[in-house]
């Protein structure tokens, strides 16, 4: 069953051209950062698909629900798209593009999956299937940055796709170690006690039950098993791309993460950052996005390594990534590059940030306890006099989103005293 919901109060649209619909699968803090930044650029209202209206995208005047319930199959979830997109053809008539977008990797991979019936509908900016096929496994990730001298972490894979026990390859690694799948729509499929979204590892037996653990719950794809790049969380950055259809990157900008979360199932997330002009780093990014045939949004993850100073590549996300926020609010608004590709059909200069923004969805105090570097500290705080973002706290929002975050900041602190109450040198 579909129910749906609509804004109790249309908004007043920031500009009225290019006239654009968009639908957005999911319904998370990045689901409800992309529906801002549209409605921030266009005055668009989206339309917002997920199997549960939670939170993030609840009680919103930018956007409309339509929730599928929690037992929706793949087949019913993309039903659902098409009747939403129907439904705004029939109010809104067939000359108005409608742009579908998604933010998690298995939404992305079931957009591609269902190209050929989604495409009747609605523009879809992604990449094609060899393509995200590739990008989106880590292994295969690591094989396509050696072959034009980006720098990863020292990467062995883990083959679970054969019958019998999985065998444990020989980890010419020292411990710990780190441990992820290798495409992540893969390992949505499998549930367990314990799932992680990233294990660090401290033994070989260690890694044998995990091995034993994932065999048991029935995961039949690749495990990476990686060097542990030291560091804590500001250590890490951030680059967000968008690549159109003529192989141009046409939004491209990072930030210095500051702190990750640190729940199983989400760690890695950024918590906090700031937007900084990435360099070289950037520059790599750019590299890969051409050398891959990239299409459409990119958000990679980077590491730099405190011995020896070198950014190492652990990933990029098929998709604009969860804390998107923090382009629009530095000047760089990231529904812009899609539709000048999609909808208007021309070339634009690439779109940066320009500004430095703090972006944050913990408590200042709280952040500040996690930031070891005093002359990194003193920055962050005098950017946050400037300028900082929270991606839920959005004006033309009511009363009821504002209690919905202020609540949301006390659980983050809650989530943290829990799962890393103290800072520590390699982010665990």
């Amino acid at each position: 069953m579909t129910s749906a919901t609509v804004p109790s109060a249309e908004p007043t649209p920031a500009r009225g051209l290019p006239d654009v619909e968009v639908v957005l699968l999911g319904g998370d803090i990045g689901i409800y950062a992309l529906a801002r930044a549209f409605h921030e650029e266009y005055g668009t209202v989206s339309t917002v698909v997920t199997r549960q209206v939670s939170g993030p995208v609840a009680d919103s005047r930018i956007l409309r629900t339509r929730e599928v319930g929690m037992g929706a199959s793949d087949e019913q979830l993309v039903s659902a798209l098409l009747a939403a997109g129907r439904e705004i053809r029939e109010r809104r008539g067939a000359d108005v593009p409608i742009i579908l977008l998604a933010n998690a990797d298995w939404l992305v991979v079931l957009m591609s999956e269902n190209r050929e019936a989604l495409g009747e509908v609605f523009v879809l900016p992604i990449l094609a299937p060899e393509t995200l096929e590739a990008v989106s496994d880590k292994a295969e990730f690591t094989r396509l940055c050696t072959e034009i001298g980006v720098p990863t972490p020292r990467t062995i894979i883990i083959d679970f796709s054969g019958e019998g026990p999985t065998p444990v390859p020989e980890i010419d690694l020292p411990y710990p170690v780190v441990a992820k799948t290798s495409r992540s729509s893969a390992y949505s499929r499998v549930s367990f006690a314990g799932k992680k979204k990233v294990y660090e590892i401290a033994s070989l037996a260690e890694l044998e039950e995990l091995v034993r653990t994932l065999d048991a719950a029935g995961f039949d794809d690749r495990f990476v098993v990686q060097e542990m790049v030291g560091g804590d969380d500001t250590a890490m950055r951030s680059i967000t791309a968008y690549v159109d259809s003529r192989g141009e990157v046409t939004l491209l900008g990072g930030a210095h993460v500051l702190l990750e979360e640190h729940t199983p199932g989400a760690l890695g997330n950024p918590a906090a950052m700031i937007t900084t002009d990435q360099g070289e780093i950037a520059e790599q990014s750019v590299a890969f996005l051409q050398h891959t045939g990239y299409r459409g949004y990119a958000n990679f993850d980077v590491k730099v390594d405190p011995k020896d100073g070198v950014a190492k590549f652990f990933e990029v996300n098929p998709r604009i990534g969860r804390n998107n926020v923090y382009m629009t609010a530095a000047g760089a608004n990231v529904a812009r590059a899609v539709v000048a590709d999609v909808v208007e059909q021309r070339a634009i200069e690439r779109i940066t940030p320009q500004r430095e923004i703090l972006y944050s969805i913990v408590p200042k105090p709280l952040l500040w306890r996690y930031i070891t570097d005093p002359a990194l500290l003193r920055r962050v705080k005098a950017i946050a006099k400037g300028a900082t973002v929270h991606p839920l706290l959005y004006g033309p929002e009511g009363l009821g989103r504002r209690k919905y975050v202020a609540l949301a900041m006390v659980n983050q602190v809650r989530k943290f005293l829990r799962h890393y109450p103290k800072p520590t040198t390699d982010g665990f």
